[in-house]
C-alpha cells in the first residue's frame, strides 16, 4: 500500500483514511479521548504504548541509542537514525512535485502541504489555521498565556520547548554543530545550515519582483515589504512604523531610555544586543569574519559584506538625481542630503547644522573644549579621532600616501 497509496480504512466519525487498521484504531481514540496507556509516575496518559515507553525515559534518563560518529545518545532509535543524517547529509525523502528532499518523512509531508495549500489544524478561538498540530498548540498559548517550559538555571519561561533549549545554550555555551569547510561552530543546526550557504553561495529564497535572492525566508519576507511599503509594527508613542518587530522594540527604548545590555568589562550599556557584541570585540580584538579573497578579517559580518564589494566592484545603491552609486545605503542617504540641502543634526549652542551625527559631536567639542581622543604613546589629546590617527603616524613613522609621479 505504500507504493499504491491505497487507504482502505475509513474513520466513521470524520473523513480521514488509513492504510492500516492499527492506524485507524489509534486515530479513533482521538475521538473517544481514550488513552489506555497510563504513566505510573504521573497522571499522563497515551494513545500508544510506544509513546508511554518514550515518556517514561524522561524519568529514568535512559538513552540506549548512541550515535556512531559523535557522543550523542538518544531515547529512541528513530531519533538516533535521524541525527546520524546530520553527519551523512542523507535526505532520502524526495518531493514528487519539486526537487526538494528531506531527512525525515514528516518533513516531506509538511512540505507537500505547501503545494496543496492544505492547513488541517484550526484554532477554536480565532480564524487562524496551521499546517502542523504542534504549531496550533503553540498558537493556543498566545490565548492562554501559558509558558510551560522553565529554565532550571534562571527564572525564564518559554511557550515552546525549542526556545528553552536555545536559551539553555546561553548558560552552557555549547556549540555542537561544526562546519566541515571552516572552523566555525554553532549552537543550533539551523545556524550551521545558514552558514553553509555562505560557502556554496546558495540563496534559495528569490524575490518575485526583482532579482534579489536570500539565505532565509524571513529575509525575503522583510525584503518584499520594501516593495509593498508595508510596515506592520507601529510605535504607540509616536508615528514611526517598522518592518521588523525587533526594530520597533529597539526604537521604543529611545522613549523609555532603557539600555538593558551591559558590557562585563566596562560600564558601557547599550540599547540593542548587537551593539554590545560589537563593542565587546573592541576588548577582545576578535575578528571572526574573514575575506575568502584576501587576508582581511572583520569584527562584523556587515563589514565583511561591504569589503567583498571592493573585490566585485558592486555598488548597489544608486542616487535617483545623479549617476553616483554607493556601497552602503547610509552613504546614499547622506549623499541625497547634498541635493535636498537637509541637515538634520543641529547644534544646541549655535546655528550650525550637519548632515552626519558624528560631525555634530565633533563640533560640540569645540564648545566644551573636551578632548576625548588620547594618544597611548604620549600625553596629547585631540577633539577628533581622525586627528589622533594622523598624530599616531608621527610615532610609527608611517607615510602611507605616495606620489605616483
Amino acid at each position: 500500500m505504500t507504493h499504491t497509496g491505497e487507504k482502505p480504512y475509513q474513520c466513521n466519525q470524520c473523513d480521514n483514511y488509513f492504510s492500516r487498521n492499527s492506524g485507524l484504531i489509534i486515530h479513533q481514540r482521538t475521538h473517544t479521548g481514550g488513552k489506555q496507556y497510563q504513566c505510573n509516575q504521573c497522571d499522563k496518559g497515551f494513545l500508544q504504548k510506544c509513546d508511554l515507553i518514550r515518556h517514561q525515559t524522561t524519568y529514568t534518563g535512559e538513552k540506549l541509542y548512541q550515535c556512531n560518529q559523535c557522543d550523542k545518545t538518544f531515547t529512541q532509535n528513530n531519533s538516533c537514525i535521524i541525527h546520524q543524517r546530520t553527519h551523512t547529509r542523507e535526505k532520502p525523502y524526495q518531493c514528487n512535485q519539486c526537487d526538494k528532499s528531506f531527512s525525515r518523512n514528516s518533513g516531506l509531508i509538511l512540505h507537500q502541504r505547501t503545494h496543496t495549500g492544505e492547513k488541517l489544524y484550526q484554532c477554536n478561538k480565532c480564524d487562524k489555521v496551521f499546517i502542523q498540530k504542534c504549531n496550533l498548540k503553540t498558537h493556543h498559548r498566545t490565548h492562554t498565556k501559558e509558558n510551560p517550559y522553565q529554565c532550571i538555571q534562571c527564572d525564564k519561561v518559554f511557550t515552546v520547548r525549542s526556545n528553552l533549549i536555545r536559551h539553555q545554550i546561553t548558560h552552557t555555551r555549547d556549540k555542537p554543530y561544526q562546519c566541515n569547510q571552516c572552523d566555525n561552530t554553532f549552537s543550533r543546526n539551523s545556524g550551521l545550515i545558514l552558514h553553509l550557504r555562505t560557502h556554496t553561495g546558495e540563496k534559495p529564497y528569490q524575490c518575485n519582483q526583482c532579482d534579489k535572492g536570500f539565505l532565509q525566508k524571513c529575509d525575503l519576507i522583510r525584503h518584499q515589504m520594501t516593495h509593498t511599503g508595508e510596515k506592520p509594527y507601529q510605535c504607540n508613542q509616536c508615528d514611526k512604523a517598522f518592518i521588523q518587530k525587533s526594530n520597533l522594540i529597539s526604537h521604543q527604548r529611545t522613549h523609555t531610555k532603557e539600555k538593558p545590555y551591559q558590557c562585563n568589562q566596562c560600564d558601557k550599556v547599550f540599547t540593542v544586543r548587537s551593539n554590545l557584541i560589537r563593542h565587546q570585540r573592541t576588548h577582545t580584538r576578535d575578528k571572526p569574519y574573514q575575506c575568502n579573497q584576501c587576508d582581511k578579517t572583520f569584527s562584523l559580518n556587515s563589514g565583511l559584506i561591504l569589503h567583498l564589494r571592493t573585490h566585485t566592484g558592486e555598488k548597489t545603491y544608486q542616487c535617483n538625481q545623479c549617476d553616483k552609486c554607493f556601497l552602503q545605503k547610509c552613504d546614499l542617504i547622506r549623499h541625497q542630503m547634498t541635493h535636498t540641502g537637509e541637515k538634520p543634526y543641529q547644534c544646541n549652542q549655535c546655528d550650525k547644522a550637519f548632515i552626519q551625527k558624528c560631525n555634530l559631536i565633533s563640533h560640540q567639542r569645540t564648545h566644551n573644549g573636551k578632548k576625548q581622543c588620547h594618544c597611548n604613546q604620549c600625553d596629547m589629546t585631540f577633539l577628533q579621532k581622525s586627528d589622533l590617527i594622523k598624530h599616531q603616524k608621527t610615532h610609527t613613522g608611517e607615510n602611507p600616501y605616495q606620489c605616483k609621479q
